[in-house]
């Protein structure tokens, strides 16, 4: 049985569309890839509301937009070793919204980028130079 999936909005219809043209629920879910039961659902739904449109989840409402997550994301590829404080500071003088570092480091967990911290070597001296030179 394949994997449960979510269906988009284009699917949705499609199933159902099928379904009313007398296509069996195993076949919608065949041509689809996903398991019986999410059509059944869907057929369900759809019998009940008329709608295929998702319902609202619960849950707490991101704090940021879209468009603030890209801005977001694109502080941390311009600076690839800025911190989450770094990130927030700049962010703060660009839209003058106040949020956490930890909502930070979420949105950068979502764009799976990384703080790297540059390497710490130590200073070559003239002399160094020189033998390098040399060398």
């Amino acid at each position: 049985m394949p994997p449960r999936r979510k269906l988009n909005k284009f699917e949705r219809g499609r199933s159902v569309a099928w379904f009313q043209d007398g296509v069996p629920k195993r076949e919608v879910a065949r041509r689809l890839h996903v398991s019986i039961s999410v059509i059944v659902r869907l057929i369900q739904c759809f019998t009940a509301t008329g709608r295929v449109q998702e319902r609202r989840r619960p849950g707490r409402p991101k704090k940021t937009t879209p468009r603030e997550d890209r801005l977001i994301e694109r502080l941390a590829l311009q600076t690839k070793t800025a911190s989450s404080s770094i990130i927030r500071r700049q962010r703060r003088v660009a839209t003058n919204i106040n949020i956490s570092q930890q909502t930070i480091r979420n949105r950068l967990h979502g764009f799976n980028l990384r703080f790297r911290r540059p390497a710490v070597r130590p200073r070559l001296t003239p002399a160094h130079r020189a033998a390098r030179r040399a060398f």
